[in-house]
């Protein structure tokens, strides 16, 4: 486990696991499709967050990462699970920054817009791609929020849209 050295404390926490559907509209969405979305998404960060705490708050501090979506704070129609999942993800952050704070545990969350991967390419192939952000920008700001150099930012929903 990565915070079984005592001499090498576990200082951050990058949550990255996550998915995507297009389920259609509210009332076209199955409930299971709508509970997957939840899963997918909200369970992973909260399971290894919670699993990190501890540690980090022993470590006397440190940063959480969380990756949600534009989505979560500007919908688009068709994947309410989509949306609500990552719009979850980002209350929970928030909660985590307010709840840790004093313990010198900090959190905050990223918001990508559509991702420049071979998988969205392939999916969207008619997408103007050149206004996708780059995995490569948003590992640079993720390495900033978990790095002590973004020590007083805690609670802060980052927009990483590339030029969409």
């Amino acid at each position: 486990m990565a915070a079984g050295d005592p001499e090498a404390p576990l200082r951050a926490v990058v949550n990255l696991v996550g998915g995507y559907a297009s389920t259609g509209l509210v009332h076209e969405t199955p409930i299971e499709e709508f509970e997957r979305m939840l899963t997918v998404n909200l369970r992973p960060t909260h399971l290894v967050t919670r699993a990190a705490l501890p540690h980090l708050v022993g470590a006397g501090g440190g940063a959480v990462v969380c990756v949600a979506a534009r989505a979560a704070v500007a919908p688009f129609p068709g994947v309410a699970g989509y949306v609500t999942a990552k719009a979850a993800v980002l209350g929970f952050a928030s909660a985590v920054a307010v709840e840790y704070r004093t313990a010198g545990v900090r959190c905050n969350t990223v918001l990508p817009s559509v991702i420049d991967t071979p998988t969205n390419r392939d999916a969207m192939p008619g997408a103007d791609q050149t206004r996708w952000v780059d995995p490569a920008e948003i590992a640079s700001v993720i390495r900033f929020l978990a790095s002590d150099e973004s020590a007083p930012t805690s609670g802060a929903a980052v927009p990483v849209y590339g030029r969409a």
